[in-house]
């Protein structure tokens, strides 16, 4: 039998927002912590990410569940004077405490790490910047396409030769960046059973895009000469190079030299190894454009099924560029529980991705839908320690909503 959930009795506070900080959160709520979301009355703007025009449109908040799911929401405004005393119920009730709301409007709101571990020394408090703590851009506002791809160098080196740079695939960098601030996170916890101690821990966008670069940034950090940009007709190693085959599929291909003759026989093209165009290190390096040529024309005359088993066949290296649609039907995202069971998030969205972390023998939590906003108000203040009357002293106050204008349950959106 599998074991308990690691972080059953873990509790959570999430006040970020957006991608990167939720998701660290929800990583730890599949692992079984308690997660509470706190989100202002007007809940947090990815709730509503799938009608913008820059994102796959639905009638179905699919990305709020992904950032959201198995977590508790209560609304409250930070701004209003009764949300101090809710906030430093939560800080002594929580283990870990995420935050991204930018340090200047932190200090107002006294979500400042000193603020909030005056409180409670057992706090791990983890915050997320788009550019770091210090220096000139600290304050400024950033997003995973300026902060982890833009500044960190990614987005210059992922374009072929000629082209400009091209617009990423949207909460890619703050996803991997969620993986980042769970480590820090998960690094403190233990941190904490030696010592008792609690934690400050960080990382930011842009920290985690340069980690991501870091063989070119560690080159650049070398005085390394760098080799020009990837051009696919005229590349530097044609056996290293992106093809497509007779159905359209374009496919990425690594050949190493030691598996150059195994692939030019699979292929038909036995003659390769003795054209002396290619037969001699030398001249191979001189002629890859009229061999990038031979493949495409190979490689163009089958439809992929055919080179999947060819490479498969003498174990080379390649990779199928798929589309959104096809990924979710590859049989190796069920077979590997990558793609899971939620719970309750509507008829169009039965399925979920997991979290990339698996530890064998513990089992993850059922994935449940992300919460209505403010879902869990009434419920996660008397937790806290607030009767009837103070609750609804915090609604007079404006800290919490009306009890009647709380989205209900359900997070079908018109």
């Amino acid at each position: 039998m599998p074991d308990e959930n690691i972080f059953s009795g873990l509790k959570v506070a999430d006040l970020s927002s957006f991608i990167a900080g939720p998701s660290a959160a929800v990583i730890l709520s599949d692992f079984g912590a308690d997660v509470i979301k706190v989100e202002p009355p007007h809940g947090d703007p990815w709730r509503h990410a799938n009608k913008t025009p820059i994102q796959p449109q639905s009638e179905d908040p699919y990305q709020w569940h992904l950032a959201n799911r198995n977590k508790r929401s209560i609304a409250l405004d930070l701004k209003s004077p009764g949300a101090q005393q809710v906030i430093f119920e939560l800080a002594n009730w929580a283990d870990v405490f995420i935050v991204n709301t930018p340090h200047h409007a932190r200090k107002k709101l006294k979500l400042e790490y000193d603020d909030v571990a005056g409180w409670n020394p057992r706090l791990i408090y983890a915050d997320l910047t788009g550019f770091g703590e210090r220096g000139p851009d600290a304050n400024l506002p950033g997003f995973d396409i300026t902060s982890y791809w833009a500044r960190s160098g990614l987005l210059s080196l992922t374009r072929d030769a000629g082209a400009p740079p091209t617009w990423p695939v949207s909460g890619s960098g703050d996803n991997a960046t969620a993986v980042g601030l769970y480590s820090a996170i998960v690094t403190a916890l233990y941190r904490r059973e030696r010592t008792g101690k609690g934690s400050y821990v960080t990382t930011s966008l842009l920290a985690e895009g340069v980690w991501a670069a870091s063989v070119s940034i560690q080159g650049a950090l070398a005085g390394a000469k760098f080799p020009p940009m990837h051009d696919r007709t005229h590349p530097a190693n044609a056996a290293m190079n992106v093809y497509r085959a007779a159905d359209g599929t374009w496919f990425v291909l690594i050949v190493t030299p030691d598996k150059f003759a195994a692939v030019a026989n699979a292929i038909g093209r036995p003659d390769l190894l003795t054209d002396p165009r290619f037969s001699e290190p030398a001249q191979l390096l001189a002629n890859m454009t009229q061999l990038t040529a031979v493949f495409d024309e190979v490689f163009g005359a089958q439809a992929m099924p055919h080179w999947h088993s060819v490479f498969a066949g003498v174990n080379v290296t390649f990779g199928e560029v798929r589309g959104p649609q096809e990924v979710i039907n590859d049989p190796q995202l069920t077979e590997n529980e990558i793609v899971v069971p939620i719970e309750g998030a509507g008829d169009n969205v039965s399925s979920t991705i997991s979290s990339p972390i698996q530890v064998h023998g513990v089992a993850k939590v059922l994935a449940q839908r992300a919460p209505g906003l403010g879902e869990h108000t009434e419920e996660i203040l008397g937790e806290l320690g607030f009767d009837a009357r103070s609750i609804e002293s915090l609604r007079e106050d404006g800290a919490i909503p009306q009890a009647e204008k709380r989205i209900p349950q359900t997070l079908r959106q018109s």
